[in-house]
């Protein structure tokens, strides 16, 4: 397993011209973060988490660090490769609490592998502040697991504001209602899939054509061939950024192009335009932002200074957001007391201000705000859905691989 410490120059400099070349815990905070760095997950978190969680130490660090009761506190960020394997999720949470001794831990990137070391997090203690978990679970999960909170929404609601989106377009008169569903075969696809289905179906939608596919699998032709076979008017699948781009590249191969094609994670990555060009134009996935929103354009000129790219137009903000919710809670308490933090976060009184807005969580740990469908147009992905967030433009219909 890989482990990488950085701090940013700046915040390295501060501490050689104070003298405080072994500083004391309360002078530095340390963070631990695993996610992948390989694996079939780690194309997507190269681009929404791994950056997000950098930018946010560094500009914390450029800050002068967080304010504590006793002066400022350095932020300095352990690293693992959790391989996207849930196993090595597991042993990097274990060793950056046991080993490594960090004070707090960034969540880790996906729904299944957030799931897989949830038991550790609270077992060891940590506030576990997920951006980019997405579960009906969450009433669950929170019973079960207190110090868990989640950013980025629940699988019912996505469900149920894709399905919004068709029923409008039918109701336009745009597409009819046959319908091919399609997800990756984790925990997060076959959530997304079995909810999406049901309220599909209640929208009076017929599913003509429904597969599943193993996570990391190449050759995605026979899906997208049977979509076409199907005479789909609308493709919706619950995939992940390989298969969001193996899928939008086969039907493009085989000239599929539905009056609704909708692509779940990865949809928002500049990369995703910048492979498909003005092809995508009215393509829809999953998530959105305010891309006109000062705060997330001053986030993305940022993120692009840093990691040489842009960020995607949904979870990497997200990613983001979360640690500023943990950088607030630990401002207030005062400290890097776990438990005084954790408390801070559960009470349902406080409200953090973030990149996206104001974030709170109400008694299943969940913030009710987020963005749920967003859509290609002219070459910046936009928000067309969303629950509480200002900003949603109106959808339009998909006319084909321009």
């Amino acid at each position: 397993m890989f482990r990488r410490t950085l701090m940013t120059a700046t915040a390295a400099m501060a501490l050689a011209v104070a003298g405080l070349g072994a500083a004391s815990a309360q002078d530095t905070i340390r963070l631990g973060a695993a996610a992948p760095q390989s694996g079939p997950l780690a194309g997507g978190a190269a681009v929404t988490h791994w950056p997000a969680v950098r930018l946010w130490v560094q500009q914390t660090n450029d800050a002068g660090g967080l304010q504590l009761a006793g002066g400022k506190a350095m932020i300095e960020l352990v690293e693992y490769d959790d391989q996207t394997n849930p196993q090595q999720a597991i042993q990097a949470a274990q060793r950056l609490a046991t080993q490594d001794q960090v004070d707090f831990m960034v969540a880790p990137y996906s729904t299944g592998l957030n799931l897989a070391a949830a038991p550790i997090f609270a077992q060891l203690g940590y506030p576990q502040i997920t951006g980019t978990a997405v579960t009906n679970q969450q009433p669950e999960l929170a019973a079960q697991f207190p110090n868990m909170f989640f950013l980025l929404g629940r699988t019912s609601v996505m469900a149920e504001d894709t399905a919004k989106v068709l029923v409008d377009l039918r109701e336009a008169g745009s597409i009819g209602n046959r319908v091919a569903l399609v997800n990756v075969a984790d925990a997060f696809g076959i959530e997304m899939a079995g909810i999406s289905r049901a309220v599909l179906e209640s929208s009076g939608f017929e599913i003509v054509y429904e597969s599943s596919y193993p996570l990391g699998t190449q050759d995605l032709a026979p899906v997208i061939d049977g979509a076409k076979s199907a005479e789909a008017d609308a493709f919706i699948a619950w995939s992940y950024p390989g298969d969001t781009f193996a899928l939008t590249d086969q039907a493009i191969v085989q000239g599929f192009a539905p009056g609704v094609f909708f692509t779940a994670v990865a949809t928002a990555f500049p990369a995703y335009a910048g492979r498909f060009g003005e092809q995508i134009e009215g393509v829809l996935g999953m998530g959105g932002v305010n891309a006109d929103d000062p705060a997330f354009q001053a986030f993305a000129a940022a993120h692009t200074e840093l990691a040489g790219q842009g960020p995607d137009f949904w979870a990497s903000a997200t990613t983001y957001a979360t640690l500023e919710v943990l950088g607030q809670a630990i401002e207030a308490v005062g400290s890097a007391d776990r438990a005084a933090v954790l408390a801070h976060l559960q009470d349902r009184a406080n409200s953090y201000e973030t990149i996206l807005g104001p974030v709170s969580f109400n008694e299943n740990n969940d913030n009710e705000r987020y963005w749920t469908v967003g859509q290609w147009q002219n070459g910046v992905f936009r928000g067309v859905s969303a629950r509480g967030r200002d900003g949603a433009v109106d959808v339009q219909l998909f006319d084909g691989w321009n």
